[in-house]
C-alpha cells in the first residue's frame, strides 16, 4: 500500500526534527497554520526563531527538492510566519527561514541538505 501525501510528509518533518535536535534545536511547533499558510517547522536555534520548509523526494533526478521552494510557498511562509510571531508574543526576537531538503532513496542513507537563511 502506498503512503498518502501526508504521511510521507510527516516522515520528511520527523527526519528533519531528529536532525535538528542533533544539533541542539528545540522544536516549538510542527504542521503550523495561518489560513492556508503553513510552516512545516518553527524551531529555536539558540536564540534565533527559525522557520523551516521541509521537501523530501525519493530522488534526484527532477532536481535537488530545495529547488521545489515555489515564491508561492515562500510567500505563504511568510505570512504564516507573521501570525506565529504575533502570537507567540515573539516580536523582539531574531527570525530567520530556512529549508531543509531530503533525498530518501530506497535501499540508500537518507541525504539531508540544511540551507540556513534560504529566503535572502
Amino acid at each position: 500500500m502506498s503512503k498518502t501525501t501526508r504521511q510521507i510528509g510527516n516522515e520528511a518533518e520527523d527526519l528533519a526534527c531528529s536532525f535538528l535536535k542533533k544539533k541542539g534545536w528545540e522544536i516549538l511547533d510542527r504542521n503550523y497554520y495561518a489560513g492556508h499558510s503553513e510552516i512545516d517547522i518553527i524551531a529555536k536555534d539558540e536564540e534565533t526563531i527559525v522557520f523551516v520548509e521541509v521537501k523530501m523526494r525519493s530522488s534526484n533526478i527532477f532536481g535537488n527538492p530545495i529547488e521545489h521552494v515555489t515564491e508561492a510557498k515562500v510567500a505563504h511562509v511568510f505570512k504564516a510566519a507573521e501570525y506565529w510571531v504575533q502570537q507567540n508574543n515573539m516580536l523582539e526576537s531574531p527570525l530567520r527561514f530556512d529549508v531543509i531538503g531530503i533525498i530518501r532513496k530506497k535501499n540508500h542513507p537518507v541525504t539531508i541538505n540544511h540551507v540556513a537563511d534560504a529566503f535572502r
